[in-house]
């Protein structure tokens, strides 16, 4: 499978595909109907779980409809692949459009860029099939435009929903379920099968609301995004002197860095990197409470399923799955999911969810990174505005 691009891409997105489609471990045994009936459930939850979450958060349904709902697509691990690389593709056009320019005044660049393009897509390919065993379910706020099924390579995957590998410009978000996770978290748990997928719904829903009922929120985040990777520094030399300053013992005690993106990060980036993690702290800490706001009305196991879920997640895995978390910063993601979570009870203890929902204003009453840690704050500065006036005596 090779590349059209001529080095200009700086992925081999097909070779990355078909490396992650490659190393990507087979899902739990599971027949033909048993996928079909996991499928049209999780279509069915994923409609249920829309109508909750908006009655729970206040989130108006009006503009929801105003931009028009986002396809849900029950994918396999190939389909999950497929589907990220095209929202990869889109997210990082600025920086291969940079690389691009920097190669054609460098001689021999093109030849390099190509052999660079297959260096790279079998390393992205091999991430890519190490998380795709580990994501339950995903909204692609940069999804490629087109949502469209394909055929799929293995069965029964064919019942599964097939994303394109397209190069189209970005367009609405998609919500993606990818089933053969769900099946395998909820037997690992020994859970209700019908309770864990309405609650995985639960928290995907949650994040499709987010996006469409707040209609900057996709701009402010892709602004965010594109401004990070504009920053990149791709001189290789300035890359090898941070890559020593990390792997330096002594020079840096408190610098924080551990992770492959900390490798990169200029001290712009690093102000970006902030505010980003501070937005989705917010997003996924807002999604974890509602799932388990909801989960009492329509979820009858849902304290179990937390109770065993979280044991699963502070426990870990192996010592070589924990090293790769922390290269991957996937350890950064699921302090999200905590200090998130913390922020939103301790705002909504204090101004409930009317209060809260202020927070969805303007990208300038999103919380800070030190907010997040200190919801009292971020009610000081924003949320009481929002609190009706006592009546004059």
């Amino acid at each position: 499978m090779t590349s059209a691009s001529g080095g200009a891409d700086m992925v081999d997105w097909n070779l990355a595909v078909a490396t992650a489609t490659r190393l990507a471990r087979p899902g739990p045994q599971i027949t033909r109907e048993q996928a079909r009936t996991v499928v049209a459930e999780l279509r069915g939850h994923a409609l249920a779980a829309e109508g909750a979450v908006r009655e729970y958060t206040g989130m108006r349904a009006a503009r929801l409809a105003a931009h028009g709902a986002a396809p849900v697509l029950v994918v396999d691990r190939p389909g999950w692949v497929r589907a990220n690389v095209a929202g990869f593709r889109t997210v990082i056009r600025p920086l291969v459009q940079k690389l691009a320019a920097r190669r054609a005044e460098t001689p021999g660049g093109a030849v390099l860029g190509v052999v660079g393009e297959k260096v790279t897509g079998v390393e992205v390919g091999a991430v890519l099939a190490l998380l795709s065993g580990k994501v339950l379910g995903q909204y692609e706020t940069f999804a490629a435009a087109d949502p469209g099924p394909g055929p799929s390579p293995s069965s029964p995957a064919e019942l599964f929903d097939q994303p394109r590998l397209g190069t189209q410009p970005a367009g609405p978000g998609r919500l993606l379920l990818v089933a053969p996770n769900i099946v395998q978290v909820e037997r690992e748990l020994d859970v209700d099968p019908h309770d864990f997928r309405l609650w995985v719904c639960l928290h995907e829903e949650t994040h499709r609301t987010q996006f469409s009922a707040v209609p900057w929120l996709r701009d402010h985040v892709q602004s965010e995004v594109q401004s990070f990777l504009a920053e990149t520094d791709v001189e290789p030399v300035a890359l090898l002197e941070r890559l020593r300053e990390v792997l330096s013992p002594g020079e840096r005690p408190s610098s924080g860095a551990g992770t492959l993106l900390d490798v990169v990060q200029t001290p712009n980036q690093r102000e970006i990197l902030a505010r980003l993690t501070a937005v989705m702290s917010l997003l996924e800490g807002h999604a974890d409470v509602v799932m388990d706001g909801v989960g009492p009305a329509v979820v009858p196991s849902v304290a179990e399923i937390r109770e065993k879920f979280q044991r699963r997640r502070d426990k870990g895995a192996s010592r070589l799955d924990l090293m790769l978390r922390k290269l991957l910063g996937m350890d950064a993601k699921l302090r999200q999911y905590q200090d998130g979570a913390v922020f939103v009870r301790g705002v909504l203890d204090r101004i409930g969810m009317e209060g809260f929902n202020r927070i969805w204003t303007s990208p300038n009453t999103l919380p800070t990174k030190d907010e997040i840690h200190d919801p009292a704050a971020w009610v000081a500065r924003v949320g009481r505005q929002s609190q009706p006036k006592p009546p004059d005596e």
